[in-house]
């Protein structure tokens, strides 16, 4: 596989990991743990990290020319 085609997979991959961590960051339960002076729970902060890493991967490999 080149790394391309890793790139794109990486990026897009990222995104939409990216989009989900920010509907879970919306959400009612998160709002409301917000509210009372908490941080996001756990695993709202994995998909948020996961997505940047991912996403900052993918456009690494893709501007990256071998």
């Amino acid at each position: 596989m080149s790394s391309r085609i890793l790139g794109i997979i990486l990026l897009v991959g990222g995104v939409a990991l990216l989009v989900v961590g920010y509907i879970a960051s919306q959400s009612a339960a998160e709002s409301l743990r917000s509210f009372l002076g908490f941080k996001f729970s756990e695993e709202t902060m994995w998909y948020l990290i996961g997505g940047a890493a991912a996403a900052v991967a993918g456009v690494l490999l893709l501007v990256i020319r071998r």
